[in-house]
């Protein structure tokens, strides 16, 4: 017992030994280690990544080392810098610390699998043909919903519900019917779904405690069953993407416990963001009339179209721009997406950054990129960058604007919720055309309004800090009833 006692103490002593002794070195980032050995800043990184990275931003500049639980991470701030990681597969490495991560979530190993294939597959299925046919089937499922969810109730009958709730049963529904095409258990896997993300940042970052534990692994299991199909029945006969993605990890050697398994990472992966974007820029419209109004006259220009005729009916969304609405969207991801970028030094890397400046990169560090700060929230690239403006991304002639400046050099990434270079999400146009849809189909079927017009958003929730999309702490009440005739926008 006392040789144990022993043993550990001499670990601990080691441990703290190793981490007091690293220093900067020459041409190294500023270095900052925090009070707490070991730990050093995991416990105000996890709580809030935004808040501490400013802090560090403002502390060092645009690139420092930071300690977090034995890990030492680089975090690069210049969104002009950016491509010297993004464009580097030598000494950087992406693989390593997502398969950490997919491990830690969804209990998924994936050795067989190449992540090249895998997004070869993905773009396949979320580009041309295939990504009409599934925009088609997503906008049938999104409007049957609505409607199949107001029936029995009059013009004039009112109801009232958390926005974010409407939003995020909806949209996910929708896109559970698309994708995965099953009608039997849509609310079931919605219900235990909203339950198992609501843990998956702790997940993570390894920190349920030990009732969360039990609660995060059995939504899981439960996940893994509801989301397996019976490949003998009928309904397998139809060529879903749900069972296009089965045969491609057959082919890529993955063993049937964990194609059930991946089925859950890209249940989450296609259907965690569309939801609460969908809710923010909801939520902005209805805090801000004037961008209501702005939207709501668009809309009226496109409905007014005559596509009757069309055979089949023209989408006015496919048809006709819709600048304004492009630019609230723009808008919302850039206030509320907040992915982080991360990749792990494989090899010693010399950083040279646009400033002209070089940072020596050690093997077995981090490197993270944090869009959300820089370039979105960056007041010397958006002006008053907390501030929500519909209009940020029109130019007067009403077309995009997509040409940004810090320090008199136009920028490359001016927002990025999508991520950036090779690795930019694959379903990013699936994901604006749903949310676009839903937001159209709303305004033009519902007449929706702000229980209290006096009601402001609710804060974000920190811990949601760069996985995706951010998730509000709390909801905003709204109430609505049918519309009348359509055309009363």
């Amino acid at each position: 017992m006392l040789w144990t006692i022993f043993l550990l103490l001499n670990g601990l002593l080691i441990l703290v030994l190793l981490y007091s002794t690293r220093t900067r070195k020459k041409n190294e980032p500023p270095l900052d280690k925090g009070l707490i050995p070991w730990l050093g800043h995991a416990l105000v990184f996890g709580k809030d990544a935004a808040k501490f990275l400013a802090k560090m931003k403002e502390k060092h500049g645009d690139i420092f080392t930071v300690c977090v639980a034995g890990h030492y991470v680089t975090v690069l701030l210049d969104a002009n810098s950016f491509d010297a990681v993004l464009n580097d597969t030598v000494c950087l490495d992406l693989t390593r610390s997502r398969n950490q991560l997919l491990k830690r979530i969804f209990s998924l190993q994936l050795p067989s699998m190449k992540p090249a294939a895998e997004r070869k597959w993905m773009e396949t299925h979320f580009q041309g043909l295939h990504l009409f046919k599934l925009s088609s089937s997503m906008n049938t499922h999104l409007q049957n919903l609505l409607l199949s969810d107001q029936k029995g109730c009059s013009p004039s009958e009112w109801r009232q519900d958390g926005l974010f709730s409407l939003c995020y049963s909806l949209l996910f529904r929708a896109g559970y019917l698309t994708l995965f095409e099953r009608k039997d258990n849509t609310s079931t896997v919605y219900k235990e779904f909203r339950q198992f993300d609501s843990l998956l940042t702790k997940l993570a970052r390894c920190s349920l405690k030990r009732g969360e534990s039990k609660i995060a692994n059995l939504s899981r299991e439960r996940l893994w069953e509801l989301l397996s199909p019976d490949w003998e029945s009928k309904e397998s006969e139809s060529n879903s993407w749900q069972q296009s993605y089965r045969h491609f990890l057959q082919e890529e050697g993955v063993d049937a416990e964990m194609q059930k398994r991946a089925l859950l990472l890209q249940l989450w992966t296609t259907q965690c963001n569309a939801g609460p974007a969908a809710f923010w820029l909801l939520g902005f419209l209805l805090t801000h009339p004037e961008a209501m109004e702005a939207v709501k006259s668009e809309i009226r220009r496109l409905t007014l179209q005559d596509t009757s005729l069309q055979h089949p009916p023209i989408n006015p969304l496919e048809a006709h721009s819709t600048p304004v609405l492009d630019s609230v969207l723009s808008e919302t991801l850039r206030l509320t997406a907040a992915v982080m970028i991360s990749r792990e030094v494989v090899q010693e890397k010399i950083l040279h950054m646009a400033s002209g400046r070089e940072y020596h990169l050690r093997r077995g560090d981090k490197v993270c990129l944090f869009p959300f700060l820089s370039p979105q929230m960056d007041p010397q690239i958006h002006q008053e960058p907390q501030i929500f403006k519909y209009d940020r991304f029109l130019n007067e002639d009403m077309t995009v604007k997509d040409k940004f400046y810090k320090d008199g050099k136009r920028l490359k990434y001016h927002t990025m919720p999508w991520g950036a270079g090779r690795n930019m999400c694959v379903g990013r146009e699936f994901a604006v055309k749903a949310i676009k849809q839903f937001v159209f189909l709303l305004l033009t079927h519902l007449d929706l309004e702000m229980c209290d017009p006096e009601a402001k958003l609710p804060p974000v929730n920190p811990c949601r800090y760069s996985f995706g999309m951010l998730q509000p702490d709390g909801d905003l009440q709204v109430r609505y009833r049918l519309k009348r005739t359509q055309h009363e926008i």
